[in-house]
């Protein structure tokens, strides 16, 4: 199994952002978002390239179809943002706490996700190739009908997921520190689990196939 190729993000200096508010279809290069309040702004369609976004929040910030390029977003936090048909490439995304973040219809390409926490993530219908989760907490994502490819999931934790109808190729789920799949275990076909992982898995397993289990 290969595994995923991570980015290597490179950042020049940077200019500090002093722009006001985000702008739909905006363009913004090479510029430092510091504990900016996004909150409620409208970006969808910008594009950030060479950027770092550190410690803003971004409670229903709307960032659908929106691009990111060689970014570092760092210590965000909120709820409801919308991310949903973005890109991502060449990003990392450090210590993260949202809840409730849309990314459905999404496409991350050279992605990692280190620390932090993301709960009800929505990757439904989204694409994933080259994408590390790394000792981070994901309560109730959902990648229903997702498309993923050499994803790592390292160190982290996996509370109530959802892989209903999803399409897996050289996934890692061994080095997950807690593996819980709420549904679609008859579609982890194309990734690798670990032994004790199998033996935590087989009653669900057993109950997907109808196998009564006694004695």
């Amino acid at each position: 199994m290969k595994g995923a190729r991570r980015p290597e993000v490179r950042l020049p200096a940077l200019e500090p952002w002093t722009g006001g508010e985000l702008a739909p279809d905006g363009d913004y290069d090479g510029l430092d978002f510091r504990e900016s309040d996004l909150a409620g702004q409208d970006g969808a369609g910008a594009r950030f390239l060479d950027c770092a976004l550190s410690g803003c929040a971004v409670d229903g910030t709307g960032l659908r179809h929106a691009r990111f390029l060689d970014t570092v977003l760092t210590g965000l936090r909120g709820v409801g943002t919308d991310l949903a048909e973005a890109g991502f490439r060449d990003v990392e995304l450090t210590d993260a706490r949202l809840g409730g973040t849309q990314m459905h219809g999404a496409v991350l390409e050279r992605v990692v996700v280190r620390g932090g926490k993301l709960d009800c993530l929505n990757l439904r219908g989204a694409r994933l190739k080259d994408v590390v989760f790394e000792s981070c907490v994901l309560v109730e994502p959902d990648f229903a009908g997702a498309r993923l490819e050499r994803v790592e999931f390292v160190d982290c934790t996996l509370k109530e997921a959802d892989f209903s109808g999803v399409t897996l190729t050289e996934v890692d789920l061994r080095g997950a520190a807690s593996l819980g799949i709420a549904r679609g275990l008859d579609r982890l076909s194309g990734a690798v689990i670990s032994t004790a992982q199998l033996l935590d898995l087989a009653p669900l397993l057993a109950g997907e196939l109808g196998i009564r289990v006694e004695g």
